[in-house]
């Protein structure tokens, strides 16, 4: 199985799903970024995400990015890179009222990873009447559910799904939380 990894900018965050046969500890991935030059690694609770600072085309940061985790770790690594605009973005775009009923809905946000679209990403994600919804953004799928019923959501069945291996998922509390530490890191908090 191939794990997503993924990247928000030049003052950036990683995310990697850690979960089933790519399980990799915090420490070692600060230590393998750090390693291969990228600065002020730092990790955010222990689902992956990485605070790190490197310079660079967001493309060459995903293949440097792709061939040291997968050196490193022995699996098939893929990377998403964002800049820390393009991170503001997908929250400062999000659908009216996204992530403001915490009470009643789950939050996700979607993360796609070229060669796959949003759009195809969205027409591969199938909806339950009464209990899911999602929205396309800037590079991301927004992805709501009822909790009451999030049992029955089909949220779950999208990550047996090809697409699915283009995708990385962060809750609408993570998303919004490393865009604060990134606002933080940069001043702009």
């Amino acid at each position: 199985m191939e794990a997503v990894t993924k990247f928000y900018g030049q003052r950036g965050i990683l995310g990697i799903n850690v979960g089933g046969s790519n399980v990799i500890r915090m420490a070692d991935l600060r230590q393998c970024l750090a390693d291969d030059g990228f600065e002020a690694v730092a990790t955010y609770i222990q689902s992956g995400n990485v605070l790190f600072s490197a310079a660079g085309p967001a493309a060459a940061l995903a293949e440097r990015i792709e061939s040291v985790l997968t050196r490193q770790f022995s699996y098939a690594a893929r990377a998403v890179v964002l800049g820390h605009h393009e991170l503001r973005r997908v929250v400062e775009e999000a659908p009216p009222g996204f992530g403001a009923d915490p009470s009643t809905y789950k939050y996700d946000v979607l993360f796609v990873r070229a060669p796959l679209t949003v759009g195809e990403a969205l027409g591969a994600i199938s909806l339950k009447d009464g209990v899911d919804d999602a929205f396309a953004g800037p590079g991301a799928v927004y992805f709501r559910r009822l909790s009451e019923r999030a049992a029955q959501s089909r949220l779950s069945r999208f990550a047996g799904l090809p697409p699915y291996q283009n995708v990385t998922i962060r809750n609408w509390n993570t998303t919004t939380k490393l865009l604060a530490l990134l606002d933080a890191r940069s001043g702009a908090a």
